[in-house]
């Protein structure tokens, strides 16, 4: 395969999002056959059981995305020591009705960052244990649980120099670990 898309679902809504802003950072650390598409969550309606027959247009388009892709990356905050409301709600979009889940088998990667000094490890853990259920194999190592702080990102938006390499590495191993589930 020459080249990967690469879904990117941001589970956070600010305007000034740092998760954003890292995903858009991490995205300039790839190679080139990697492209990075932001998947849109924020106009998604709350999941009910009752629509799967008869799914939103935001909800078919956030399935189309998905499905396209060859491999998952979700950048979350951390929200009362768990996964944002908006995040789980797309989730659960995503793999309804019963069966028919786009999320399986993708191979996945999460990372956040947050101000707290443990960044986002409890955001991340939920959503393991999540993209677990739904068979989506995620990278275990290295982990990246990131504080924000001053100089974490350029003012052109990059990675900043104190973390760039530990960051850089931690985008090869997702690279490689695409690699290897697209060429199962």
């Amino acid at each position: 395969m020459d080249h990967y898309k690469i879904a990117v679902v941001v589970g956070s809504l600010r305007k000034e999002s740092f998760n954003h802003k890292l995903a858009l950072a991490l995205a300039k650390l790839a190679p080139a056959e990697f492209e990075f598409e932001i998947v849109r969550i924020d106009d998604l309606p709350l999941y009910n059981q009752d629509d799967d027959a008869n799914q939103a247009a935001t909800v078919k388009r956030l399935k189309q995305h998905i499905a396209s892709a060859q491999g998952l990356l979700f950048v979350t905050p951390e929200y009362n020591r768990s996964i944002p409301g908006v995040l789980k709600n797309a989730i659960d979009h995503g793999s309804r009705p019963y069966g028919q889940s786009v999320w399986g088998g993708k191979p996945g990667a999460v990372i956040g960052v947050s101000v707290g000094a443990i960044g986002t490890a409890l955001a991340q853990q939920h959503l393991r244990n999540i993209l677990a259920y739904l068979n989506v194999p995620t990278l275990g190592q290295p982990e990246a649980f990131i504080q924000q702080k001053d100089g974490l990102f350029t003012e052109s938006g990059e990675i900043g120099e104190a973390s760039r390499e530990f960051m850089k590495g931690w985008m090869d191993k997702y690279v490689d670990w695409v690699k290897r589930h697209a060429a199962m």
